[in-house]
């Protein structure tokens, strides 16, 4: 069985600064890290490969510097490693990005695809949802329990807020993690070692692609909503505890909500 997880290099977002001219993120000198949900994904998907023998991808789309993120999957155990980069795919949305990836994987081929449930640069938790659906696959998402049956299929608890969801999905299928699924390994001197002169990172343009999609629908091109600015969110003031009557409480909020708070 082959398992691809998607794997995205984000900044580390308690380090994160915005231009405060331009509304974008200032990623330079911002180090980069594994998003985490991912990164339990790819424990998940190496704790099965450690019980059954799977073959453990990772794939990740981005520039070239996104190549580290997918050495450190080499060295906690990754069998491959491919890069979706080409400038073509700049600019990218969720469904756009997830296009991308959905024909990355169909070139490579798969049986599980896990994904982290979002990631913590953008929050949209759509990537992983949007990939099953260009697949026309099933999927679970917010798992935060996966175990293999041996008979091509897995049992996933889906959590909500008040407990969780027990479902039978067969493969091919895809799966969303989060990031208290697990605690994941480290890199071992040997893993490091073999990932960076043992294993290759290889890189995917849209030409090995374009067989899979059509280059209308990746980048910005494909990319049917854009962010227009990104700008960090205002302090807000100190609130203010009133202990009035009904009446007097009803008067504080019209005037509060009209502009003329006190």
């Amino acid at each position: 069985m082959k398992i691809i997880v998607c794997v995205k290099q984000v900044p580390d977002t308690t380090e994160v600064r915005i231009d405060p001219v331009k509304g974008t993120l200032i990623r330079d000198g911002v180090p980069s890290i594994i998003n985490p949900d991912d990164l339990c994904g790819l424990e998940a998907a190496l704790a099965l490969k450690d019980k059954f023998g799977y073959n453990v991808t990772a794939i990740s789309m981005g520039p070239p510097q996104a190549e580290k993120a997918l050495r450190e999957a080499l060295a906690m155990g990754c069998d491959e490693a491919f890069l979706l980069s080409d400038r073509a795919f700049g600019g990218a949305d969720t469904w756009a990005t997830s296009k991308t990836l959905a024909a990355g994987i169909k070139k490579i081929g798969f049986d599980l695809i896990i994904t982290g449930r979002q990631a913590i640069d953008g929050d949209t938790a759509q990537v992983g949802p949007q990939i099953a659906e260009h697949l026309e696959i099933p999927q679970v998402t917010y798992a935060q329990n996966i175990e293999a049956d041996g008979n091509n299929a897995f049992i996933v608890q889906r959590q909500f807020e008040d407990g969780y969801q027990k479902i039978k999905i067969a493969a091919p299928c895809l799966i969303t993690t989060l990031s208290n699924l697990n605690s994941p390994r480290y890199m071992t001197v040997d893993g490091v070692v073999s990932a960076y002169d043992e294993k290759d990172v290889v890189v995917l343009t849209f030409e090995d692609l374009r067989d899979f999609v059509d280059e209308e629908d990746i980048g910005l091109k494909g990319s049917p909503t854009q962010v227009r600015k990104s700008f960090t969110a205002p302090v807000k003031g100190q609130g203010k505890i009133y202990e009035v009557g009904e009446d007097e409480a009803v008067e504080i909020i019209l005037t509060a909500v009209k502009g003329g708070g006190q």
